[in-house]
């Protein structure tokens, strides 16, 4: 099968998800004998950033304008099975154009489904979604289920969806040795967003605060200058995926802060969450509806969203946390590997390609 994708990013992991759920699907396709090519406009702010150059299997296309190649991403098109646009693609709208205009299976990919529900709901514009919705595609993938999938159809047009959730390559995200200089009794790997303000300030800030004995360390990219910062609070700035497991492994606890828009809708359960387990980290993380469906609250990760829970998670001994680690790991790699996010793919594109009145 042959995959031409028009998306944001797969070149640099700074300061956004796709990258690395592009690179473990990317890499799970083609262990299935499966090509993609990825098409990326070159952002100056990804640039300095950039930490992968080439696809296996496949071909990474870098472009600063659309019109530089337009016949080729034509041509690359007619020669696709699955062509491809996804959430906050800069050229979605041309992009979309092309992939409408072709015989190849027309997707829709929307990593950011909460989000641009939300946007399009406050009368916002949304650049990669066109007038005509999703009407035109042959299926929406949304990387969140339950009522989105709904919305998607009620508020958009999508005539078929179906959810393809976050997942984690366990070659890339596996357990590592500590590193002092990642010590910590929490952490938080997240770039900084105004949505998830208030569960980190809950979350983490406060109860450093009451803690000053305990050391905190947050990772990430696009802090503000005046984040409440505190003495027992550490920062490390943007990690590329091959600091992962080491962060992980330095802490008895990290956190995991869902956006706002995502919480509120549920059943979208963040990158970070899986890679997490799968570094063989105990996991807190904020509660949100579907959770439960990924993840058993309790036995497989801890749930807190207030200060009081989450210094009770960090008065629980090692062996408890320990145990909660090993078991979140096990349910990852039995159910959220990329090879098993490809595995789904295939099977929901081979429906796809049937009238949609066939559908149940």
């Amino acid at each position: 099968m042959r995959l031409a994708v028009f998306g944001l990013t797969i070149s640099s992991s700074w300061g956004n998800g796709h990258a690395t759920l592009w690179r473990g699907l990317c890499r799970a396709l083609a262990r299935r004998g499966h090509s993609v090519v990825f098409y990326e406009r070159d952002q100056p702010y990804y640039a300095p950033h950039r930490d992968l150059t080439e696809i296996p299997n496949g071909r990474l296309v870098l472009y600063s304008d659309w019109e530089e190649i337009r016949g080729q991403a034509a041509r690359d098109v007619a020669h696709a099975d699955v062509a491809m646009v996804t959430s906050y693609c800069p050229d979605a709208l041309a992009a979309t154009e092309l992939v409408l205009s072709g015989r190849a299976l027309r997707v829709f990919y929307d990593l950011d489904t909460p989000v641009t529900l939300d946007r399009l709901r406050r009368g916002e514009t949304v650049d990669y979604v066109g007038p005509e919705g999703f009407r035109g595609f042959d299926l929406v993938l949304s990387y969140t289920g339950g009522p989105a999938l709904d919305a998607l159809r009620d508020d958009l047009g999508a005539r078929r969806v179906a959810p393809l959730y976050g997942h984690v390559d366990p070659e890339v995200h596996r357990p590592a040795a500590p590193q002092p200089h990642y010590a910590a009794d929490l952490s938080y790997l997240g770039t900084y967003a105004a949505d998830r303000q208030a569960k980190v300030l809950s979350c983490l800030v406060e109860p450093a605060r009451r803690r000053p004995d305990r050391r905190f360390l947050i990772g990430g990219a696009q802090y503000p200058q005046d984040f409440p910062w505190t003495d027992n609070i550490y920062f490390v700035r943007h990690l590329g995926p091959q600091e992962h497991p080491a962060f992980y492994a330095s802490s008895r606890l990290t956190l995991n802060v869902t956006r706002a828009a995502m919480a509120a809708m549920g059943w979208c359960p963040s990158g970070r969450l899986f890679e997490a387990t799968a570094c063989g980290a105990a996991v807190l993380s904020d509660a949100f509806d579907g959770l439960e469906a990924f993840y058993r609250p309790g036995e497989e990760i801890l749930l807190a969203e207030t200060p009081e829970a989450v210094l009770a998670a960090l008065d629980r001994d090692d062996a408890d946390l320990r145990r909660i680690a090993e078991a979140g790991r096990a349910r990852t790699l039995g159910h959220h590997t990329s090879e098993s996010r490809v595995a789904e793919l295939e099977a929901i594109l081979e429906s796809a390609r049937h009238p949609v009145s066939m559908e149940a």
